[in-house]
């Protein structure tokens, strides 16, 4: 008797034939989602679920600043450069680049630059990335991040090895690279001049 009054109503005709179709959608959408590995962390030498003070340490002062520039609430994973590689590929020495007006204007800039170039909103374990299978993901700034992992665990994004894997950082993911990511233009505007 109610399905002669469905039929016969339009309205509720309708709304059923609705609620059929978006529970086959989500039915078949939750069919084609990759799987994720339940009830794993993430592969550190600590238990804890923040990152220790040793591994706070390796992240580095600009690190710690690129960090700081992220919002909290959110989760992302940084592709952090080494202190030694922020030295090598873009002149700034923790000692002489955070002293006064220099730090203002200049190290901000190229500090927000570069976290533009290397931070993901998503957070990306090194567990989570097949070895020998390179993965695109787009960065904050709309880069494009081409990662792979190796054999031993390393991670390589753009050509940049990782020195470390799986930092944690509040709700983010922290891998410390051996090496800036950066588009051409931008290391070319931060190379040495050349003398002639």
């Amino acid at each position: 008797m109610s399905r002669s009054r469905i039929l016969r109503n339009p309205i509720a005709f309708v709304w059923w034939v609705v609620l059929v179709c978006c529970f086959l959608i989500v039915t078949i959408s939750m069919m084609r989602l990759p799987e994720i590995p339940l009830g794993l962390q993430y592969p550190t030498t600590k238990t804890s679920k923040q990152t220790s003070e040793d591994d706070y340490l390796s992240i580095g002062k600009f690190g710690k600043m690129m960090l700081e520039m992220l919002p909290e609430d959110l989760a992302f994973t940084v592709f952090v450069p080494s202190e030694e590689a922020f030295e090598r590929d873009l002149r700034l020495s923790s000692n002489e680049s955070l002293v006064g007006e220099k730090m203002n204007d200049d190290t901000y800039a190229i500090m927000s630059r570069v976290l533009g170039f290397s931070a993901m909103p998503r957070r990306l374990a090194s567990v989570n990335v097949p070895i020998d299978k390179e993965l695109s993901y787009d960065s904050i700034s709309g880069f494009v991040l081409y990662i792979s992992k190796e054999e031993d665990g390393a991670l390589t994004v753009n050509r940049v090895r990782s020195k470390r894997v799986d930092l944690r950082k509040k709700g983010s993911v922290v891998h410390i690279m051996d090496g800036v990511i950066m588009d051409a233009e931008f290391q070319q505007s931060v190379q040495p001049e050349e003398q002639d």
